[in-house]
């Protein structure tokens, strides 16, 4: 049996995300952006972020799979649902809900980078940068870096469970 214990309420994870919907404004102030989250945990925080974002963003959505063993993602990447968007000349910023190994990101990143978009930007809402394995995942906006705990709520699960909570909270097994 499992419990959730919070880590940040849901007063706490809305004012960080408006914070850094100001602090995004405030960069790409006079361009447009194009958000691209990574399903399927993402899209809650992405959808929030959006909100608070006071210049034009448009959205899309990217579903991979990453093979690896065990519990473990290898970074090798099967793009199960691609961009429906063109990426040429657009400001992109990659919406994640967690980054921890940066293996799977460090794939798409390049993979996005060929298809020429005059920026790419990466923004999570928590950040485990105890995990990182790969030196090329550079994290530009941060909602919260947390300890190598296992987390919910807000998009994140646990066996497909959690996802709607609206608060971020470590899951501890009885």
């Amino acid at each position: 049996m499992e419990r959730i214990e919070v880590l940040f309420s849901e007063q706490e994870v809305d004012r960080r995300i408006a914070e850094i919907g100001a602090q995004i404004s405030s960069d790409y102030q006079g361009r447009d952006i194009h958000m691209i989250c990574v399903l399927k945990g993402g899209a809650p925080f992405m959808c929030e972020l959006a909100k608070r974002i006071t210049v034009n963003v448009s959205l899309d959505f990217m579903s991979v799979s990453s093979y690896g063993s065990g519990t473990s993602s290898s970074g090798v990447v099967r793009i199960v649902k691609d961009l429906d968007e063109p990426l040429e000349g657009k400001d992109v910023i990659i919406v994640e809900d967690i980054i921890d190994s940066g293996r799977t990101l460090s794939h798409l990143l390049d993979i996005f980078r060929k298809r020429n978009p005059a920026s790419i930007r990466l923004c999570t809402l928590l950040d485990k940068p105890d995990r990182r394995v790969v030196d090329d995942v550079n994290v530009d906006y941060v909602g919260f870096r947390i300890p190598d705990e296992f987390v919910v709520g807000y998009g994140l699960d646990y066996n497909q469970k959690y996802r709607n909570l609206p608060y971020i909270g470590v899951v501890k097994f009885d």
